[in-house]
């Protein structure tokens, strides 16, 4: 039987009828392809009676999150760099966020679902980006645990750490599309699952929790919009990036993607976008164009060979595995021996509720630990760990 949670807010009849109002609105202006604010459902219902449709709740709870908060110092691609106009994690989901909500405006869906999901997808990012995760999933394989993964740990955080560990308590629509995001998988075309009960989203999880390979498609439109924004939003601004850093320059751009879809991140972004908006959804498929497809393809790969695989950017990669080798270690060893003036109980273990320590096992408590942290936050805490750090 499913809780109700009691949220502190007096029912005003006034509220209400602005809440009505909102949701007649959507009603009559969202595509019928669209998830309106009334199908949205949560694990434990509330006796919340306010103005607000229900993802735009979820939004605002995403917003007021501690773990959104770290968003500020999370690696996006490079670390270690001190350069104030490379793109920082923060950055990235705003910009998922505006432009998924330029596509969802003009295919009518609902912007409060697409922001929901484009401001949380990336909360469960560990340190140092996707290398500092392929880390961490390397020790919590190692200690009994599955493969880490930052989409799972997106919702882990969200559900089930913040809030003491009582969790935001969030919908299942907004749940998925924050565990469907992958925007490294391509796609040609999406079509929405459109399965959204609890059960079903569970099952999801678990699947790709067994098996990282696992492809997840989201239940709603809106969640494909915000996984096809994703790469929207990274492809061109990683280059960008790349070129301030000397890494390439723009003529290395395959001619084939710089005629295509151009050689900065706007036209980029302008083609990709335009491209998604003139394949319409009348058929309930988001999808680009054969060419522009490829083209994407063959730019991610470009990437991934001149910049993500580039040595001069994992020359500290070394140096940082050996600091998270060490502080998983010791903050093991804490736990075991119950030293309660440590940083990982002084920290996040005193602020969880007694439910959380009861059914979580020290290795995952450490990697939920290690996994907030922001960049500087964990250079700092291996640097009192006697780590050499970078």
């Amino acid at each position: 039987m499913s809780k109700t949670v009691n949220i502190d807010f007096k029912p005003d009849p006034r509220l209400l009828a602005i809440r009505e109002k909102l949701l007649a609105g959507e009603d009559k202006c969202l595509s019928p392809y669209a998830c309106p604010s009334r199908k949205a459902r949560r694990k434990a219902g509330e006796k919340r009676l306010g103005h607000r449709p229900d993802f735009a709740v979820d939004t605002d709870r995403i917003l007021h999150s501690r773990a959104y908060t770290r968003y500020i110092d999370k690696t996006q691609v490079f670390y270690m760099i001190k350069n104030d106009h490379i793109t920082h994690r923060v950055l990235h989901v705003q910009l998922v966020s505006r432009i998924a909500r330029t596509i969802g405006r003009v295919f009518r869906l609902n912007e409060d679902l697409i922001e929901a999901i484009a401001l949380g997808h990336d909360i469960g990012h560990p340190p140092f980006g996707h290398d500092g995760e392929q880390i961490l999933s390397e020790l919590c394989l190692e200690h009994g645990l599955p493969s880490f993964q930052h989409n799972i740990q997106s919702v882990r955080f969200l559900e089930n750490i913040e809030q003491q560990g009582r969790g935001w308590n969030l919908t299942v629509q907004t749940l998925d599309g924050i565990l469907c995001h992958d925007g490294e998988i391509h796609n040609r075309f999406l079509h929405p699952s459109g399965n959204c009960s609890f059960v079903e989203f569970d099952d999801k999880l678990r699947k790709k929790e067994d098996n990282p390979s696992e492809v997840l498609i989201p239940l709603t439109m809106e969640g494909c919009v915000v996984r096809f924004a994703d790469t929207i939003s990274y492809i061109g601004r990683d280059i960008e990036d790349a070129i301030e850093l000397d890494l390439i320059s723009r003529n290395d751009i395959p001619l084939n993607c710089r005629k295509i879809l151009g050689k900065s991140n706007g036209t980029i972004v302008y083609n990709l976008v335009a491209d998604l908006l003139l394949n319409n959804i009348d058929n309930g498929i988001l999808a680009f164009s054969p060419d522009i497809s490829a083209a994407l393809l063959e730019l991610k790969q470009f990437n991934y060979d001149s910049i993500y695989l580039n040595p001069l950017i994992k020359k500290d990669v070394k140096t940082i595995e050996n600091c998270y080798q060490i502080m998983f270690t010791s903050y093991l060893e804490n736990l075991k021996m119950e030293q309660d003036d440590t940083v990982i109980y002084s920290e996040f273990l005193n602020k969880m509720d007694d439910s959380y320590r009861q059914h979580n096992r020290d290795a995952a408590i450490v990697r939920d630990f290690i996994s907030g942290m922001t960049d500087n936050y964990f250079l700092d805490q291996a640097e009192l760990l006697g780590c050499e750090v970078p």
